[in-house]
């Protein structure tokens, strides 16, 4: 066990320290000298105390896992033994690791414990890797924002938060005017140039908790969780006054420039109403604001009168 490449460590029935390999010691940078004999292991993992999967065996406490560990796993080697995966310190190896967990009971002839043997795996890479592929999958390619399908999680996820709280839940819908006819003249590279410089335009404007998403072609959608219709109007105007002073050139545009229109909507989120009833007013005010003549933002009617 000491010269196996999978790192190892075994604690006896007080939750001491018995075996600690040397593949344990490369993986958390603590020599097995330091710890053999000892319950402070947890220190090689973690900034506070708190059990490893072994001690949670040890002490009969296998009910905690789903509540310490980030994924809970059924176990390939033993069916009564324990699986997991975790993010954990390693406060002397100086990195954040994800490891893959193993803990598996030791018993004699009789039935007695001798200890638990606790297995570990680095899946940092394979984790990272998962991670920056779902956030691939929820970003737009071209401008880095949020897609179409984040924005509809987070819409679905805020509206179950405002109704829980009883707080207000905003939503802009920003469109580019005459984007058709910039097209027509700059070309596809030009205008994703222009929806780039829009985009990060909008995205400047938000408060960490806001998202500002890629709604489709030249339109984008912003969430404002948490504020009312006044706010939200004030955003807008800061987002329609940013894209104004870009100051990209169109060629038919009234005032020579790209500009963008503004629809803004609230709703005080109630049982039997859902997300979808948002989009259609913001929306909604969106035409009006394209049809009173562009480079404007508009409120609901009820809101405007």
């Amino acid at each position: 066990m000491e010269l196996l490449a999978i790192p190892v460590f075994v604690l006896d029935p007080e939750c001491r320290v018995i075996i600690w390999n040397r593949a344990c010691e490369r993986l958390t940078g603590v020599p097995a000298t330091e710890v053999l004999g000892t319950r402070d292991h947890w220190r090689s993992f973690y900034d506070v105390p708190r059990p490893t999967l072994a001690d949670l065996v040890i002490q009969d406490r296998t009910a905690e896992v789903g509540a310490l560990y980030q994924r809970q796993i059924a176990p390939e080697s033993s069916p009564e033994g324990l699986a997991a995966e975790n993010w954990c310190d390693m406060p002397r190896a100086g990195k954040r690791r994800y490891l893959a967990v193993d803990a598996n009971a030791i018993y004699t002839d009789d039935g007695a414990l001798m200890g638990v043997i606790e297995t570990l795996r680095d899946m940092t890479d394979e984790k990272n890797a998962q991670i920056a592929l779902e956030q691939q999958a929820r970003r737009d390619a071209l401008t880095g924002l949020a897609n179409r399908r984040w924005f509809d999680e987070t819409m679905k996820s805020e509206w179950a938060r405002a109704l829980r709280q009883k707080q207000p839940l905003s939503l802009l819908m920003v469109d580019v005017d005459n984007f058709k006819q910039y097209n027509d003249v700059h070309g596809h590279l030009g205008g994703d140039d222009c929806l780039r410089r829009i985009a990060t335009a909008v995205a400047s404007e938000m408060r960490a908790n806001d998202l500002v998403a890629r709604y489709g072609g030249e339109e984008f959608a912003v969430i404002l969780p948490n504020q009312a219709l006044k706010g939200a109007a004030i955003v807008a105007e800061r987002i329609r006054r940013r894209v104004e002073k870009l100051g990209v050139p169109h060629p038919v545009a009234a005032g020579r420039h790209v500009t963008v229109s503004i629809g803004a909507a609230t709703a005080l989120a109630a049982p039997g109403m859902d997300p979808s009833q948002l989009v259609a007013i913001a929306d909604a005010a969106l035409y009006r604001a394209k049809h009173m003549g562009r480079n404007r933002i508009s409120l609901p009617l009820s809101e405007a009168a």
